[in-house]
């Protein structure tokens, strides 16, 4: 790679680290350089995006409400079982329909069920997923997670969804964190909060999604908790509970969403010219029509009343 590459990447991370841009941008910027210069740290930023995201989540806990994240998690309980039920059985018999592979049919049907990569991490393992199958199920994920970050807002816009509708509705259809807090972002202060608690309570559900897998294919791989999770909350609890550090929690907070921007960056570069040939059309295919009737399916409930947060 060229100096002047490597020079183009490290200004995209500080810029978008600065605040002077905001999430699709940062994103756009990442893709234009992957796809037209290539990757000068393809490893070194595959690890340092998953860190900066995890880091990053636990930081925008502490602009959290410990009492709303459980609410968000309690009131949806079942239509989340429903969802996630749902997105894993479609899921599946989509990928025999164009018959992708068995295991990355699972990794592409799980990602969308419950959290994207995060949900894909977790349960690859325990499938012992090839480094390929990982790929194609992420490459798959990542690229309609950078459709959802610029369709989704105006989208939003023109069915004149509320914000706590938005927020919703994005934490249900997106895939990966880091694109629901960008589109939310985008929508209001409302729909951001809402649509990070929904999307945090979900991501819980790797747990007995990976004990599920587990127990469906007999392994005894070591399951990978998601504990980022976890530290999450404990921060809430800290803003929640602890008024006299609300200066401190409040500057985390603003860390987390310029980290988050950051992070999108980096999941851009990653997105090249030979990730787009490798994924193939197949379980792009399968990973399209799942979001599609996972997004549009999600969207008719909440524009219905069916689904909803609790007051």
């Amino acid at each position: 790679m060229s100096i002047a590459t490597k020079v183009l990447f490290f200004a995209g991370v500080v810029f978008s680290f600065s605040g002077l841009v905001s999430p699709p941008i940062a994103l756009t910027a990442g893709i234009l350089l992957g796809l037209s210069l290539g990757h000068p740290y393809g490893k070194q930023s595959s690890k340092a995006a998953k860190f900066l995201l995890q880091a990053s989540v636990v930081a925008l806990g502490f602009g959290m409400n410990l009492p709303d994240v459980l609410k968000a998690g309690r009131s949806g309980f079942v239509y989340t079982a429903v969802g996630i039920s749902f997105a894993l059985a479609v899921g599946l018999a989509l990928g025999r329909l164009v018959r992708v592979p068995e295991t990355p049919s699972f990794l592409i049907s799980s990602g969308t069920a419950i959290c994207g990569g995060s949900a894909i991490a977790a349960v690859a393992p325990i499938l012992q997923a090839s480094g390929e199958e990982m790929s194609v199920a992420l490459g798959t994920v990542f690229i309609l997670n950078s459709i959802a970050l610029f369709i989704f807002p105006p989208i939003g816009t023109a069915l004149h969804l509320t914000e706590p509708q938005f927020g919703l509705w994005a934490a249900l259809a997106i895939h990966d964190t880091s694109s629901v807090v960008g589109a939310a972002t985008r929508y209001g202060a409302v729909a951001l909060v809402i649509a990070t608690t929904v999307k945090l309570a979900r991501a819980l559900w790797i747990l007995p999604l990976s004990l599920g897998t587990a127990a469906v294919r007999r392994k005894h791989s070591t399951l990978q908790i998601p504990w980022f999770i976890f530290l999450f909350c404990l921060a809430a609890v800290l803003n929640s509970y602890l008024p006299g550090i609300s200066r401190a929690t409040h500057l985390l907070s603003q860390g987390g969403k310029l980290g988050l921007t950051a992070t999108l960056f980096l999941i851009g570069t990653g997105i090249s010219r030979a990730a787009l040939r490798h994924v193939g059309w197949r379980p792009l295919l399968q990973g399209v029509l799942l979001w599609l009737l996972v997004g549009a399916g999600s969207l008719l409930l909440i524009r219905a009343g069916i689904i909803g947060l609790a007051s």
